[in-house]
């Protein structure tokens, strides 16, 4: 209202205005009876206000109406707000309440099945990267296997010399057996003798005896003796250079003397027919290149799986997973945690916690999975699987049994109902000793005994 009585102040100030401005601009000579008089222009004035009078009236009729529609519709919201709480059963509080929850929920749903896609998406591009990183690192590694054996061969120049080793009433060959600790096998077999043993340095210590002896032509007890701790300080010699070799292939500096040592002794072991040796350096060559590509550190890596099976060469001295026993020579020689902890969960022995520890396994498995790298009859793998298998289903209680990791662990499935997790536990030591007094086998073999308890219904 108040605006509308200014406008219309403002419009009667605007008219005399244009009246007093057209009488003092009026021309020169013109007639003083040109244009309206004053009656007429109070008439028009008049006519004027009376319009906006009406129109005034007019408007304050209008928001009057409009109030009285604001109102009617108030009075039906709260109307239809009561009909709705009476037939959904809830207020509107509550009801907003329920909607608010439901739109959270839906979001939540939404939010999980994207974060699914997400992940599907990074599994199979991840899957994808994997591939191409371990196939561009097998084709950067052109490495030659060769299968190993547990027996060494020394020529002989005429069969003549069978005699002298065995010597009067077979005194030579007990004392080289007793020596070197390895069977001197002297047969039909012509122009040679096969040394058998499954440790490769005294094999190899046997080996540079009898080839001396064979040089020198004096074969006796006392020559044996002195021929032999001769021929084990060389081996000693060649140990350490062979250790030196395979750190400088493997591009790792500064490992502690007695490490590289150990490393050289590696050479006269094998693994399912692999050449441990052989199958650290190609790990480390391995595993330095997958660092490279993950932007792992390829030091850590490259030392950590250089020195992963270090454990090998005193697990004779050393109980416990050759895993395990080296870590511990890891940090006994001052090397790093992380260096140890790759080392020691490359057969997850330890659970690994760094990116070099996953790269180890990765590395390990790709140079023992290559064709030709392990060599192993087939009779006899499976006859190992089959009795590993067959020894475990004879417990009671026990439902399946399968050989895994080429028969290096077994699992045990127990019925749920007929042992209780107490005799789980005393069923696997009960395997794992009876495996240890019946079989024969490489290395461990991990006996997992699993028992769970599954509830399964079907919607329809």
């Amino acid at each position: 209202m108040e605006i509308i009585g200014a406008a219309a102040l403002i419009g009667l100030a605007v008219v005399l205005a244009a009246l007093i401005y057209g009488r003092s601009h009026r021309p020169a000579g013109s007639s003083r009876d040109e244009g309206p008089s004053v009656t007429e222009i109070d008439r028009q004035l008049s006519e004027r206000g009376s319009d906006l009078a009406r129109r005034e009236e007019s408007l304050v009729r209008r928001e009057a109406t409009l109030e009285q529609e604001r109102e009617k519709l108030a009075a039906s919201r709260v109307e239809l707000e009561r009909v709705l709480e009476q037939a959904s059963g809830m207020s509107a509080a509550r009801a907003k309440q329920v909607l608010l929850s439901e739109i959270e929920e839906q979001a939540r749903h939404d939010a999980a099945r994207r974060i699914r896609q997400v992940e599907e998406e990074t599994k199979r591009e991840a899957e994808r990267r994997v591939r191409n990183i371990l196939s561009v690192c097998m084709q950067r590694l052109a490495a030659g296997h060769a299968t190993e054996t547990t027996v060494s061969v020394v020529h002989l120049a005429n069969d003549d010399m069978k005699g002298r080793i065995i010597g009067r009433e077979g005194r030579n060959i007990r004392a080289l057996e007793n020596l070197t600790g390895v069977d001197f096998i002297i047969d039909d077999t012509p122009g040679a003798v096969v040394l058998s043993g499954f440790d490769g340095v005294r094999r190899e210590v046997a080996k540079v005896t009898l080839e001396k002896l064979l040089q020198d032509g004096r074969i006796h007890p006392a020559r044996i003796e002195e021929t032999y701790y001769q021929a084990k300080s060389e081996l000693e010699s060649h140990i350490a250079e062979a250790g030196e070799e395979a750190v400088l292939e493997a591009n790792v500096q500064g490992l502690h003397a007695d490490l590289v040592k150990l490393l050289g002794r590696l050479k006269f072991r094998t693994s399912y027919g692999q050449n441990v040796l052989a199958h650290s350096i190609e790990v480390s060559q391995l595993a330095g290149m997958m660092a490279e590509e993950l932007g792992a550190s390829p030091k850590t890596a490259r030392r950590s799986a250089l020195l992963h099976d270090i454990g090998k060469a005193v697990t004779h001295e050393i109980e416990g997973p050759h895993a395990l026993v080296g870590g511990d020579l890891a940090r006994k020689y001052g090397e790093s945690e992380a260096v140890a902890h790759a080392m020691e969960s490359h057969h997850n022995e330890v659970e690994p916690q760094t990116i070099e520890a996953v790269i180890v396994q990765a590395a390990d498995a790709l140079s023992g999975a290559r064709p030709g790298a392990r060599g192993e009859s087939l009779e006899l793998y499976v006859k190992r699987l089959r009795d590993l298998e067959q020894l475990a289903m004879r417990h009671d209680g026990v439902d399946r049994v399968y050989a895994m990791q080429a028969g290096r662990e077994i699992r045990v499935m127990v019925a749920p109902g007929a042992i209780d997790d107490d005799a789980a536990t005393m069923l696997s030591y009960e395997i794992a000793r009876e495996i240890e007094k019946k079989l024969e086998y490489p290395g461990q073999i991990k006996v997992t005994v699993i028992r769970e308890s599954r509830a399964i219904e079907f919607a329809r």
